[in-house]
């Protein structure tokens, strides 16, 4: 029996950029859901929407998994699906931002057989909506975690 398609939304935020942000996933199989979001006290808004998609990439445990990433982040979409990422990656990052998250995305990345959506941001999408309202709430929590691979390029 073929497994579903997994369907991955995402989100980040920052309030400054850099500030603190958050980022917001939801992870949808069939009926079942799982949210998840968390925020930072220092980082960048692109930081977030990357760490939003890593996050829904690694709480899938099985491998090969067929997975469609929502996401308002032109950022991560056009990175992954116009196959920058890869360029840069042959290039060791050199020059590029965030190289520590885009190393961990691939990881996760290739587990998976991966396809991105690009959705634009606040236009009423009801995954996007609560993946940003979840965002925003985990970047405005207190104990927010530090983006200590950012702080130390600041």
């Amino acid at each position: 029996m073929a497994r579903p398609v997994i369907e991955l939304f995402t989100d980040g935020s920052s309030r400054g950029n850099p500030g603190p942000g958050g980022y917001g996933v939801v992870l949808r199989c069939g009926t079942y859901e799982k949210e998840f979001s968390q925020g930072y006290e220092h980082t960048t808004n692109n930081r977030m929407e990357l760490m939003a998609v890593i996050v829904g990439l690694e709480a899938v445990l099985w491998e090969n998994a067929e997975i469609v990433v929502y996401s308002d982040s032109s950022y991560v979409v056009n990175a992954v699906e116009k196959g920058w990422v890869f360029d840069w990656e042959k290039k060791r990052f050199a020059g590029k931002k965030n190289p520590d998250l885009w190393i961990r995305f691939l990881a996760v990345y290739r587990r998976h057989n991966v396809r991105f959506v690009w959705i634009k941001g606040h236009a009423g999408h009801p995954e996007n909506e609560r993946c940003d309202r979840l965002a925003v709430e985990a970047s405005g929590k207190s104990g927010l975690l530090v983006d200590t691979a950012f702080s130390e390029c600041v």
